[in-house]
């Protein structure tokens, strides 16, 4: 796997704090070699990233949102393994909510800006199993949750 911190620097991201739960919940549990993340939902350094795709944001801005999603994950990864995020072997799959109206149908396109990111900066090791789906609303009205499933060396 490539060095992750590096490649990061590369792409010039910067990863979020970890995000505390916001109710009655951890953000991630280990079980053997699996790390189970929670849902991270879409926030920038503005705040969060609120709108429903096909009515008020695009494609392009949905994935921008799962961009940030995917930023969260792995800043909740990294926590889970005290900082080095050396131990990350693999993205084992995401799962990616969609806050859209009943019509759009472009949920996998939105997802893909979590996706494509993780490809980018875990390169093979990044390529996962997947799900998109649409939902009529999310917790305080963000475009975007995806939750992943990470395999620890």
């Amino acid at each position: 796997m490539t060095d992750i911190t590096a490649r990061l620097e590369e792409l010039g991201l910067t990863l979020p704090d970890a995000p505390a739960p916001a109710a009655n919940y951890v953000p991630y549990v280990q079980s053997g070699a699996m790390l189970y993340v929670s849902g991270q939902i879409s926030m920038d350094q503005n705040g969060l990233i609120t709108g429903k795709l096909g009515d008020s944001l695009d494609v392009e801005a949905g994935a921008k949102a799962a961009q940030r999603c995917a930023l969260a994950l792995i800043a909740q990864a990294k926590a889970a393994c005290g900082g080095d995020l050396s131990k990350l072997k693999r993205v084992v799959k995401l799962v990616g909510f969609v806050n859209s109206t009943p019509e759009f149908t472009d949920q996998p396109k939105v997802i893909n800006g979590a996706s494509d990111l993780m490809v980018a900066i875990f390169g093979n090791a990044g390529k996962h199993a997947r799900s998109a789906v649409s939902a009529a609303s999310l917790p305080m009205g963000v475009a975007v949750e995806i939750e992943a499933i990470f395999e620890l060396a």
